[in-house]
């Protein structure tokens, strides 16, 4: 998976992961909708499942973490990573909680609003997530401001030193 990662990028991963996610969910709506009229529609929405977990586990299951982890210097990434955590598993909490009260509503259509908020997580990625593969800090902080970097930027290891200098 690193390998992929180091090669692929986060961010095309992480995309490529969502649009998978979000195809396997239309998928498995389409076959819980059409199961009554075609048996076979079965076998569509067990492979748009594992479909579903494959695309998860190669790009928005894991990736979040190495792009959290390389968007903040070293002071603030401890308590970044520990507030992604907990949206983690305080969302995983959530549909765990509320699946079944939502699928009695929609019925088949529940994996609609999987799709849904999926089309909004890509959408958010294609604009607002940088990629972070082979650039520093300074450079990732640099697309989030919109501006161009010095041409000598300093690393936060310099600007240690010279304030122990000082």
């Amino acid at each position: 998976q690193v390998f992929l990662v180091e090669k692929a990028g986060r961010r095309s991963l992480f995309m490529a992961g969502l649009m998978g996610m979000l195809i396997s969910a239309v998928a498995m709506t389409v076959g819980l909708v059409l199961l009554s009229q075609f048996a076979w529609m079965s076998y569509v929405s067990m492979v748009a499942i594992f479909l579903f977990v494959i695309f998860f586990e190669v790009g928005p299951g894991p990736i979040p973490w190495f792009i959290v982890a390389e968007l903040f210097s070293q002071g603030p990434r401890p308590a970044a990573i520990a507030v992604a955590g907990f949206c983690n598993w305080a969302c995983n909490f959530i549909v765990g909680m509320c699946f079944q009260y939502i699928a009695d509503l929609c019925g088949p259509y529940v994996f609609a609003i999987f799709a849904a908020l999926l089309l909004v997580f890509f959408l958010f990625a294609y604009f607002k997530v940088p990629e972070t593969k082979g650039k520093s800090f300074e450079e990732i902080a640099a697309v989030f401001r919109r501006k161009k970097l010095p041409a000598k930027t300093m690393t936060e290891l310099e600007d240690l030193r010279r304030s122990e200098q000082a």
